[in-house]
């Protein structure tokens, strides 16, 4: 039984990681487009920090731990298919995504990176995909 109520906390951080993961990039987006208007990106700022901080590293760090201790009560999840390692490779991919929007709202705030408001709508597309490819993986288990 504690098996699944690990698995409703990780649907749960799991869908505050993804909130975090799809709404910082926009605000990125606004940072970008706005550079010029020094009180705008003080405030949007503020803003990705406190996603960042408060929001989106907890919520990293629950789905990971939550994810972790289903396969520890469920080890033959390793045994069920290669479904559970692709997703695997697939939340380190969001891993290294979720720390390079970090980098990217500290270049903006400093005023050293020069992506423009296209390249992080571009950029916001990237965990809708890995969301979509997870569900298929989890739900399907197509190998």
């Amino acid at each position: 039984m504690e098996y699944y109520y690990i698995k409703i906390l990780h649907i749960l951080t799991l869908v505050s990681w993804m909130a975090m993961l799809f709404y910082l990039p926009r605000l990125l987006v606004y940072h970008a487009e706005h550079r010029e208007n020094k009180g705008f990106c003080e405030v949007v700022a503020i803003q990705e920090n406190k996603l960042f901080t408060m929001i989106g590293y907890p919520a990293m760090i629950g789905t990971l731990i939550s994810g972790a201790l289903m396969i520890y009560l469920e080890p033959s999840l390793l045994k069920s298919g290669g479904w559970l390692h692709a997703k695997l490779l697939i939340v380190a991919l969001l891993i290294l995504y979720h720390f390079s929007l970090s980098c990217f709202a500290k270049k903006l705030q400093q005023g050293t990176c020069q992506k423009s408001g296209r390249f992080f709508r571009l950029y916001n597309e990237i965990p809708t995909i890995a969301l979509i490819i997870i569900t298929i993986l989890v739900i399907l288990k197509p190998f």
